[in-house]
Order: structure tokens, then sequence, then C-alpha cells
């Protein structure tokens, strides 16, 4: 094992047990502090990011993936709103879960604790580190970040700005450490620190995902990535649903909750997709469907098997059509990624079936995908999108990040 690494471990131990001691008022006084600073340092920070916006555009970097890499004055504005928005949010650490007394008089306490070292690999997402950095720290965890070779001098630049708001409210450092070397070699004995690191949560792409769910013997909370759909159904409004489609799909093209398959019933192709389309050649929208839907769009492209399943990230979007609202649950769980669907429909019955069957972190009705995000559920932030089972799901807010003790108070009670 690298020894840096071992270092960063060893340090970030340390610093757990500093935190999980900090008073709520002590974490928000720093919080506060570190929102200032980004502010402050904004220059700074954006000439950093700079350097890695042209080596990103030298690399042929895809446009989606330069827009998550992308930070400008109004997205370190965000960053810095988010930690702010994390002080107002009630801190979970010490809340009281259950408490029951045993015949035997032993009382005992159910108490929410922070989970302790957390690591989190991720792309090229420079506001995840302000973000990991604050949710993290307010529930007394430490974080050791593992961010892309893509946005290394902007990571860079936002921890020495958190790491100095850490030092000037007299607070361990450690709270939040930068793995600076973009060997994957590193990466992957940074997924073995079991010894240090309590849990590893990967935040990117599906081969991001996959690699450390295959490699780490640490446990590991699966962020998904977003093959989301939009199933327009036959009681649908179909102004409201151009709308959602509209804005799912090209409000922002490099995010996980962006829409990249449309799911339409056979009885409103004809007179929605004419005008759908036309709304999407406007945003240079590439279109690619089945038979049906080529009956209709005269410059969409044969949709592939591969297409239906893909996370585009791109201006690119498949097309099913489907006869009912059954076939249109059967295709998208046979396809998603389990992170968030949408039905737009007038009718309750369709609305509750979809609801029900379709297998995801969020499901929609009546609205656009892009809302599953932390900020807009008024969490703050988020660390990630579980798309798993155990533990958490969907958004990963406060709550998320920590995990549970028993406290048992007694009186001189023996076992017989």
């Amino acid at each position: 094992m690298s020894y840096a690494l071992e270092e960063l471990g060893k340090r970030a131990v340390s610093a757990k047990y500093i935190l999980q001691n900090l008073t709520t008022e002590k974490k928000n006084q720093a919080l506060k502090k570190a929102a200032s600073l980004l502010k402050e340092h904004t220059d700074e920070i954006l000439k950093a990011n700079e350097e890695d916006m042209i080596l990103g555009r030298e690399k042929g970097m895809k446009e989606g993936l330069l827009d998550r890499l992308k930070l400008t004055g109004e997205r370190i504005e965000a960053m810095a709103e988010g930690l702010l928005e994390i002080v107002e949010l009630t801190d979970p650490v010490g809340e009281i879960l259950d408490t029951f007394e045993r015949p035997n008089g032993l009382f005992i306490e159910k108490r929410r604790v922070p989970l302790g070292v957390i690591g989190i690999i991720y792309e090229s997402r420079p506001n995840v580190t302000a973000d990991a950095f604050g949710l993290c720290f307010k529930t007394g965890n430490a974080v050791i970040l593992k961010g892309g070779s893509d946005a290394l001098h902007s990571n860079l630049a936002i921890t020495n700005v958190l790491r100095m708001a850490l030092k000037e409210e007299g607070i361990t450092e450690d709270a939040i450490q930068l793995i600076e070397s973009g060997d994957r070699a590193v990466t992957t004995a940074f997924m073995q620190l079991k010894e240090y690191v309590d849990v590893l949560i990967p935040r990117g792409g599906a081969g991001l995902i996959r690699s450390v769910v295959e490699n780490s013997t640490i446990p590991v909370i699966e962020t998904g990535t977003g093959n989301c759909h939009v199933y327009v159904d036959k009681d649908a409004d179909l102004s409201m649903a151009c709308s959602i489609i509209i804005n799912a799909k090209t409000q922002r093209i490099g995010v996980c909750n962006s829409c990249e398959s449309l799911v339409i019933h056979s009885a409103v192709k004809d007179r929605f997709l004419p005008v759908l389309a036309e709304k999407l050649r406007e945003h240079h929208v590439e279109m690619r469907g089945d038979e049906r839907v080529r009956e209709v769009i005269s410059d969409c492209i044969p949709a592939s098997e591969e297409d239906y399943g893909k996370e585009y990230l791109d201006y690119i979007l498949s097309m099913k059509t489907v006869d009912s609202v059954e076939e249109a649950i059967a295709h998208i769980n046979r396809y998603n990624t389990k992170h968030s669907e949408a039905i737009v429909t007038n009718n309750p019955e369709s609305a509750e079936k979809f609801l029900n069957g379709v297998d995801a972190a969020c499901v929609y009705v009546n609205a656009s995908t892009r809302f599953t995000d932390g900020f807009e559920f008024g969490f703050g932030a988020e660390i990630g999108i579980s798309t798993q089972k155990l533990h958490a799901r969907g958004p990963m807010g406060l709550k998320e990040l920590t995990s549970y003790k028993y406290v048992i108070r007694g009186n001189g009670q023996i076992r017989g």
C-alpha cells in the first residue's frame, strides 16, 4: 500500500474523532467561513479551472463533460450558497431515533452517529468537492476525496480554500483531504484502504462505478448513472409533456438526471411527435427511434438495442413506442439504471401503476426528472444519487451520511 495513502488514512481517522465531538454551532461557524472564503477566492478558483478546461479541450472532451467541468462565478456562488443551506439544516448527529426499556430495567436508546471516514471517488465535477465537504463535515465525518485528473487544478484550489477555512476556525484541516495523484494504481489502492475508510462512495460514469464496486474492499454506497425516461401516456397533456421533455433533455445535458429516453403511447404519437421533434431540432437534439417513431419523424435515425440502455450525456434522445402503461413500465425496468423516471398523464390509475411498477430511486408524475437533486429536495446539497436499496436511496443528504449506535443504561444488571 502506498505510504502516502496510509498517511492520509491515519490522519482522517484522527480527524473523525475530533469532528464527532464538535458542537453544531462550531460546525455551522466553520461552514459559514468556508462559504465566505469560496466567494472571496473566486478568481483563484476560476484561474485553476481554466487550466483544467484548456487541457480538457485539448483532449477532445465531449461538450457534456466540459459542461460538468466548467466553473463560473455563478457556479462558485452556488457552491457557497450550498454550504450556507447546509448551515440552516438540522444537525442529525445525536438525534434519538428510538427508546425503550426492557423488563430487566435496561434502558436502551438508538442514537444517530457519524459514519466516520468517508471516501469519495468522483469525476469531472469540481462542485462535488465543496458539496461533499459540507455534507460530511456537518455530519461529523472526515472525508478523503479522489477527484478525476481532468479537474485536478480546480479540486485542489477548492480544497485549499476549505482547509484554510477550517484552520481559521481552529479545526483540524484533515476533515478534508484530497488525493492529488492521477495514477489508476493509487485509485485502486484507495479502494482497499479498509483499515481507515468506513464507507466509499463513487460518483461518476458507469465505468467508474463498476470499477469501484468490483475492486473495493470498503463497503460501497453505489451511486448510479442516469438512463432516465419520460413516458408520455395516452391521457397526457401534450403541451405539458413537450415542456417537461425539453427541460429534462436540454436544460443541462451533462448530468445524471437528464432525460435520455422517451417512451410514448401509440395513441398520441402521431399528434405529439411532430410538435416535439420541431422543439428538439431547435435544441439540435439527434433523435433515434423505433420503426413507428420513424414513420412520423422523417429525420429520426434507427435506434439500436444499445441506444435504449445508454446514458448519452449529449444532445441525443432515444424513442420507443408502446401500446400500454404496462408495456412502458416493462421497457423502462428493462433498460433503466434505477435513477429517475417520469410519467406524463392525467389518468390517476395510470399514474399509480407507474409509481408502483417502476423500479427507480425517484419516480415522477407530471414533472421533469431534473428535480432529482439534493438542493431541489431541500437537503442543501447532495453527496450523490444512490440507486441501490441498502442504507440509502435517491439524493443522499445529511441523514444518509450517518449510522446509529445503541446506548444502554443500567443499574448493575448482569445476565443470568
